[in-house]
């Protein structure tokens, strides 16, 4: 084990966004490649847009990425008394104070100053009163050094700085008596031991003034590194016009856990020319120098090559048991005699997601045909009834292997005296209801002989 603790700390207000899972997965790769500790922790202080469901989409979706944490869920709202306790130190030490100005009174100097030309941040009106014994309504704030320069080593941007005459006193804790983000961020991370922060380059500002929390409260500071945002293909932040932003919603639209964190991984990351990287292969070679400065761009047709990557190359016998729930999902649960590996096996060079896998498969579960009208006028035709009562009489009596299947079918084609595709095509709607089937011997392995002289006979009755 190594010292290095990490953390991924979303707010439960709704689904794991894109975002927010590549920053969760550079955090545990940076923790299993150093043996170091991967702590999760619930931002929840917004109690009013914090929600029990938004929580379990979180968990849900880490476990489907694979993200297993070593410490947590850890939750801000249990953890109230400790922040009090925090901000009491502060005001104690005389590095806090209470600001009585009102709402009105804040806008008022925010016009001023912008009327002025000058940024509207607070002016200190409060910062040297004596705390008042009655019940005037205030919020703490922190007493931001103002003078001087705050600066950190990025670990991906470098070195940056902020000059602290630019930072205001910020609000710790709001009129309500609760704490607010850039005060809980900091006595959590700091309580929990990290030792490095990896989050979204959105929160660079937030940093020159918890560097200052940290020192006010007597905190080691922690190194920082701030991963650049994902944009949308117009360059613009990434949003729901560029289509899903969930990462349940892509598991919904049936991609592979392996491809999604695959793609998250190279939106801002690089080694070499390599664009295929398993879990364990991210651990080897996954390193902060290694992500790039600019934003990534969220290409959704390279997800969809890598997912079909993916299942293309995947265990049949996984990628099964998935096909079940995706049928069961659209009403056609598995059903006994059907092997869905063997299935897979048909599909797998077929099909970009297990959605359009679970599409195609469905013919081979459900009891009866349904025929695509155009295709079963072209080729269940009434000179195929002879030929398909051939086939059933060669299917009922052959052994079932793939060498038993493929010499009954030829057996019937000397014959008949016909071709090939003259036979081939219309058993494929006889069995399938369409023409778009796998291999005609494929199919009929998988559904068993019992089935295909079922659907046989169907075709027969129907022509008839």
């Amino acid at each position: 084990m190594s010292d290095l603790r990490v953390r991924f700390a979303p707010s439960p207000t709704g689904y794991l966004h894109i975002g927010g899972a590549r920053t969760a997965l550079f955090n545990y790769l940076l923790a299993r490649k150093e043996g170091g500790t991967f702590i999760l922790r619930i931002e929840d202080t917004d109690v009013e847009r914090s929600t029990q469901e938004s929580v379990d989409a979180i968990l849900q979706a880490m476990d489907w990425l694979g993200l297993s944490y070593d410490e947590g869920p850890f939750y801000q709202t249990e953890r109230f008394d400790l922040y009090k306790a925090k901000i009491q130190q502060l005001l104690d030490e005389g590095k806090a104070y209470k600001c009585y100005c009102s709402q009105e009174d804040l806008d008022a100097k925010r016009e001023a100053a912008m009327a002025r030309g000058d940024k509207p941040q607070y002016d200190g009106t409060c910062r040297a009163l004596e705390p008042r014994d009655d019940d005037t309504p205030y919020v703490i704030r922190f007493k931001s050094k103002e003078a001087g320069v705050t600066s950190f080593n990025d670990r991906i941007k470098g070195t940056i700085s902020f000059n602290n005459e630019e930072l205001d006193d910020m609000i710790i804790q709001r009129t309500d008596g609760t704490p607010t983000y850039n005060f809980v961020v900091v006595v959590d991370d700091a309580e929990m031991g990290l030792t490095l922060v990896v989050r979204g380059d959105d929160h660079v500002n937030n940093t020159p003034r918890q560097i200052q929390i940290y020192e006010a409260l007597g905190y080691a500071v922690p190194e920082f590194a701030h991963v650049p945002m994902i944009l949308g293909s117009d360059k613009k932040r990434l949003s729901k016009r560029h289509g899903a932003t969930s990462v349940m919603a892509y598991r919904d639209m049936g991609y592979l856990p392996e491809a999604m964190v695959n793609y998250l991984v190279r939106l801002g990351w690089s080694f070499g020319d390599e664009e295929i990287f398993s879990m364990d292969d991210l651990v080897e070679k996954f390193s902060l120098e290694n992500v790039g400065r600019s934003a990534g761009v969220f290409n959704p047709e390279k997800l969809l090559w890598l997912n079909e990557h993916y299942i293309k190359t995947g265990a049949p016998q996984r990628l099964g048991e998935l096909l079940g729930e995706y049928l069961t999902t659209l009403g056609y649960p598995p059903v006994d005699g059907i092997d869905l590996a063997e299935v897979v096996k048909t599909l797998q060079d077929r099909s970009k997601t297990m959605v359009e896998m679970a599409e195609k498969a469905v013919f081979y579960v459900t009891d009866s045909v349904e025929f695509d009208e155009s295709a079963a006028e072209k080729f269940l035709t009434a000179d195929q009834k002879p030929v398909f009562q051939a086939l059933a009489d060669a299917f009922g009596q052959c052994e079932f292997t793939p060498e038993g299947v493929e010499a009954a079918f030829k057996g019937v084609l000397k014959e008949t005296g016909l071709k090939f595709g003259k036979v081939g095509q219309p058993t494929r709607v006889a069995l399938s209801g369409g023409t778009s089937a796998p291999g005609i011997f494929e199919v009929i392995l998988v559904l068993g002989r019992e089935r295909t002289l079922q659907r046989l006979n169907g075709a027969i009755a129907r022509i008839g």
